[in-house]
């Protein structure tokens, strides 16, 4: 037999010079040498990383919260129902905008939607939207951001029990006990809040109530596959409602209050600001649902919450106790377990163990540092916790100075 390169080489000039000599025909045309490895590399390039995208999201989620914190509280703007009324409104105008100029509201062709469905359907979801809306906003009223975090935690327990209280799903003790540790460490993050208020938290739980009755009532209208939609077709529907809904009550209670000098005060490029920072949110959501896991989109919740507690004590120096510590760290726990499962945390642990012993073989000395470096932020986070709280009340302490400086 003869040397298979050398055949190949004759094999490869021979057809070069018929193909050089021979002229192409209709018959024969001549075809571009595609390579797929080169195609296939240039399309993912063209694609984002998903992590551009969970950034993206817990960026613009965390600013509106705390946006609408300092807006509401810092600058003194105390109408809630009015800024939600806004957002919705700008919602509103940017969702018709979109539905006429781009492709992201297409999947609303594929909603069979009527005058009798909107009526039965959407209208009663977007007022149960609108008063979550409400009370969530009336809240930063009177609590601090990351004790507000906390209290959300239990959001899915409100979501589970009203699941079942519907009827859209069977109850299960063992479910019921695994989210009981969401509201145990709820429980005991409230008793070590130092800024405890009755009035906000009530409206806080009532946000979490009408938010839950939302959710599942946008769960079993989804059943059917005939009004399947994303976050941002829904609030194509359900923006103009709730505006209305929310416009209405402000009408009562906030419009007639309010005075040109305090939307200056504001601004109103910073109003403008804030409603594009809301409606951002729920276009990233849209783009953060198609891009990722149940999994990330958990762990990124949790992250946002923590990061958001962080926030609040830099930016207001809000005092945390070591009992809300413990506390929220049960709650998380208990929501990851309660969101993930078991088997899925199981499996997810193994993989991490498997990583971190493959690159701890890779760059011992780098996972040396990292352990070090984690030894020191636990010590020092334990050292901290000895302190009565984090943050502190310059008033408190600027009294204190004063009188003991008086002669005695």
């Amino acid at each position: 037999m003869g040397d298979p390169e050398k055949a190949f080489s004759e094999k490869e000039r021979m057809s070069a010079e018929i193909t050089r000599d021979g002229p192409a025909t209709p018959t024969l045309p001549v075809l571009p040498t595609v390579k797929p490895e080169i195609e296939k590399r240039e399309a993912s390039a063209s694609k984002l990383h998903p992590v551009f995208y969970v950034v993206t999201w817990i960026t613009l989620s965390s600013t509106v919260i705390l946006f609408n914190k300092w807006i509401l509280d810092t600058a003194k703007f105390h109408y809630p129902i009015t800024l939600t009324c806004w957002h919705l409104t700008f919602a509103t105008l940017m969702t018709q905008v979109m539905a006429r100029t781009t492709n992201l509201l297409d999947g609303r062709k594929t909603v069979k939607m009527t005058g009798r469905v909107y009526l039965r359907a959407i209208v009663p979801i977007g007022a149960f939207f609108s008063l979550s809306l409400i009370c969530g906003n009336l809240t930063y009223l009177y609590l601090s951001v990351a004790f507000i975090q906390m209290l959300k935690a239990t959001t899915p327990v409100a979501v589970l029990l009203i699941g079942w209280a519907m009827g859209v799903h069977k109850a299960d003790m063992k479910v019921l006990f695994n989210v009981s540790f969401i509201v145990l460490g709820v429980i005991i993050a409230s008793i070590g809040e130092i800024k405890f208020v009755m009035i906000g938290v009530i409206f806080q739980l009532g946000g979490i109530v009408f938010e839950a009755i939302r959710l599942v009532m946008v769960e079993r209208l989804l059943s059917s596959a005939e009004y399947k939609m994303d976050p941002l077709v829904s609030l194509y529907y359900f923006a103009p409602v709730c505006a209305m809904m929310n416009f209405c009550t402000a009408l009562v209670f906030e419009i007639p209050r309010i005075q040109m000098e305090e939307l200056y005060h504001v601004g109103l490029w910073t109003l403008l600001a804030n409603a594009m920072v809301a409606f951002a949110l729920n276009v990233s959501v849209v783009f953060l649902i198609g891009k990722t896991s149940g999994l990330v989109m958990t762990l990124c919740g949790v992250l946002k919450d923590i990061l958001l507690v962080a926030a609040s004590i830099a930016i207001w120096g809000t005092p945390v106790s070591p009992l809300q510590y413990f506390g929220y760290t049960i709650a998380l726990g208990g929501l990851i377990y309660y969101k993930l499962g078991a088997a899925t945390m199981k499996a997810q642990f193994s993989e991490a163990g498997r990583l971190w012993a493959e690159f701890g073989s890779n760059r011992p000395a780098l996972r040396k540092v990292i352990v070090f470096g984690g030894v020191l932020m636990m010590l020092f986070v334990l050292l901290g916790g000895l302190a009565p709280t984090v943050g502190y009340d310059s008033k408190y302490l600027t009294s204190s100075i004063k009188g003991a400086d008086k002669p005695s």
